[in-house]
């Protein structure tokens, strides 16, 4: 059973959809997505609908709206590294499609296609439900710390980009506009920290931002043959 499993159990009597549901659609997407090949897999879901939780347990909101727009965010991703297509709107459809085929009640379906639509850091969007608000802390935690270093140099080797490029420079963040990994966390993780929308989210933010930090300054001292 994995992690994510053990949790639904737990909370099941605060959930109005069937849990076999979570578990039939959790099955599914883990095998759409596979393992993180390229740090947005299942093992990205699975953190991000844990992380989800956590916040929700402790700020509100619709536990059935975060769960499911938690396991169904990235669901076009794959088309997006593919295609170039926006996967946040992309997801969104697919999500809509998908629940009404398991009938879920059109007031959950609208605020997960919500959720998710406003979840990507590229476009910016302030969210304005609660529940939108803890996805999006969520998937930018999963960022951060650790787990975002490990990613993003994840990523990096799977798009085939340097590790660091001397003299680059950082600009404004564009998700279809790739340079080194080391850049990458100039431009977008290390600015996560600021634009959480939860007092929860910012307080586990703080210590995975500040980790990132420590291991950035160690990195470009041994870039530079001074450790």
């Amino acid at each position: 059973m994995s992690s994510f499993d053990s949790i639904l159990k737990y909370i099941k009597e605060n959930l109005r959809l069937p849990i076999e549901l979570y578990l039939k659609l959790a099955s599914y997407i883990r095998d759409i997505l596979g393992f993180d090949t390229a740090g947005h897999g299942w093992l990205h879901i699975d953190r991000v609908s844990r992380l989800a939780i956590k916040i929700a347990l402790k700020e509100g909101g619709d536990l059935d709206v975060i769960i499911l727009a938690a396991l169904l965010h990235d669901i076009a991703i794959l088309r997006e590294i593919d295609e170039g297509i926006d996967h946040a709107e992309e997801s969104a459809k697919i999500a809509y499609s998908i629940l009404r085929n398991y009938n879920v009640p059109d007031d959950i379906i609208e605020k997960v296609v919500y959720s998710i639509r406003v979840h990507r850091f590229g476009a910016g969007i302030p969210p304005n439900t609660i529940e939108a608000k803890i996805l999006q802390d969520a998937d930018r935690l999963d960022a951060l710390g650790a787990v975002g270093i490990a990613r993003a140099f994840t990523y990096g080797g799977f798009r085939k980009l340097p590790m660091y490029i001397p003299g680059e420079k950082p600009e404004v963040y564009d998700p279809f506009k790739l340079k080194s990994t080391l850049t990458h966390f100039y431009e977008k993780i290390l600015r996560l920290k600021d634009g959480m929308n939860t007092e929860t989210a910012r307080q586990i933010a703080e210590d995975r931002h500040r980790f990132v930090l420590v291991f950035l300054d160690r990195l470009l001292h041994e870039v530079e043959g001074e450790v």
